[in-house]
């Protein structure tokens, strides 16, 4: 029966089909259909007995930066064009611990020559020595192009993937572009390329030096980038302690300390064991 059952004539229906399959043919069915249940239900076939594709298991990417140029992330957005279905590709290059912008470039088209061009002149502009940067991305074509991969080994750069169709694995990329197309003066349609260039020239330049990031405890990409943070941190704190000074019925919990970024930041965090009771 459970031969039967798994053929390639009756693997994709149910007891109860099989059942009347085989009356409606003269036949006469080997056992009830609630008995073909409990024969599958014996052998843990129950549901889909048809062999299954099983898809791979991909590794999480796990990266920690504690300082700039130890780990950037990058993708590509679409910016919508002058008519519909046309749109300009923007390639944004982040580093990861600081959240800065390196480099950009707007294009036609996707391609992984576009890539490495942006990854490379980045590279050169910042200086970075082989075997000290990890390059995070997607899966995109561009992304897992020859020529990326070719460029990478030739700059000594660690490459490292987000799983497919886990957008939290590039998270940090996926949060700069819903900052950018969230600005009040982002257009709902760029007429040329050189517009969107223009765009993105004044927007980076804002993002870097201008936008107090929430996780960045409010000091601006720039700021942790070049090391400015403990400068800053200095005068917030004197501005704090003033403040402490002349109204402390504000501040329930005591003195306000001024926070500072982040001395490590992950894509993926190792996860923390929880403390089992003794």
């Amino acid at each position: 029966m459970l031969a039967l059952m798994n053929s390639e004539r009756f693997m994709d229906d149910a007891p109860r089909t099989i059942y009347a399959r085989l009356l409606d043919e003269d036949q006469d069915a080997p056992c009830h259909w609630r008995t073909m249940y409990r024969i599958l239900d014996e052998q843990g076939q129950v549901r889909e007995r048809r062999n299954q594709l099983a898809h791979p298991v991909y590794a999480k990417p796990m990266l920690m930066a504690t300082a700039p140029n130890q780990a950037w992330t990058w993708d590509i957005t679409k910016m919508r064009g002058p008519t519909k279905w046309t749109s300009f590709n923007a390639y944004v290059l982040l580093d990861l611990y600081s959240r800065y912008m390196l480099g950009w470039l707007i294009a036609d088209n996707e391609s992984g020559e576009h890539a490495a061009t942006l990854v490379e002149t980045v590279c050169t502009r910042y200086d970075i020595q082989r075997n000290t940067l990890t390059l995070h991305a997607d899966n995109g074509g561009p992304m897992r192009s020859k020529t990326m991969y070719q460029l990478m080994r030739d700059l000594g750069v660690t490459p490292s993937h987000s799983r497919p169709h886990t957008s939290n694995d590039n998270p940090f990329s996926e949060s700069q572009f819903k900052t950018m197309k969230y600005r009040a003066d982002y257009p709902d349609r760029f007429e040329t390329l050189q517009a969107a260039q223009s765009w993105m020239r004044d927007f980076g330049g804002w993002y870097n030096n201008q936008h107090h990031h929430s996780e960045l405890a409010l000091f601006t990409p720039a700021d942790v980038y070049f090391g400015r943070v403990d400068g800053i941190l200095v005068k917030r704190q004197a501005a704090l302690d003033l403040a402490f000074a002349a109204h402390p019925e504000r501040y329930s919990r005591g003195r306000p300390i001024a926070k500072r970024p982040p001395a490590a930041v992950y894509i993926n965090p190792p996860a923390q064991e929880t403390p089992k009771c003794p």
